[in-house]
């Protein structure tokens, strides 16, 4: 008689998320934590997907359950926190506050959460939500979807000096 193994359930994406996050140094994962509070509530309808990957953790808020419908995401890593806009290059930025020179991805450095109300990175985030090509549900609640967790990553901690 062959015997059935089962494996352990796993956590809730509130403890997951909560175990990539205290891979941070204290104060970058204040900061993740304070940015990813902001834009659930700027964004309460969106689906957040995670990525722990190799570079970076990375939330996304997302208008389906696919990656290239991302309006904007976080991504961490052991110096600091981004602001990515999947789509930032074709975004109107008369500031000129986006960084990055790729084909298609631009992002904003959070020194805190505080950033996130900035007058222009407001403009930026309601651009990136209009230029969605699904829209956000009008009502309902968002989720959080663990997307993947790679097994092997950078440091998210900076060396000691």
């Amino acid at each position: 008689m062959k015997k059935s193994v089962q494996s352990a359930p796993a956590a809730s994406p509130a403890k997951q998320i909560a175990g990539f996050i205290s891979k941070f140094d204290p104060e970058v994962a204040r900061v993740i934590r304070s940015a990813r509070v902001t834009l659930r509530k700027r964004f309460p309808t969106a689906i957040e997907q995670v990525y722990d990957n190799y570079n970076f953790l990375a939330i996304g808020f997302c208008t389906t359950e696919r990656t290239t419908d991302c309006i904007v995401s976080l991504a961490a890593q052991a110096k600091g926190v981004a602001l990515s806009f999947y789509y930032g290059a074709s975004l109107p930025d008369p500031c000129g506050i986006l960084q990055g020179n790729g084909n298609q991805n631009r992002f904003i450095r959070l020194e805190s959460a505080a950033t996130l109300a900035n007058r222009d990175v407001q403009t930026l985030l309601a651009a990136a939500a209009a230029q969605a090509k699904s829209p956000l549900p009008a009502t309902g609640r968002g989720y959080t979807l663990i997307k993947s967790i790679s097994a092997k990553q950078r440091p998210r901690r900076l060396p000691q000096k």
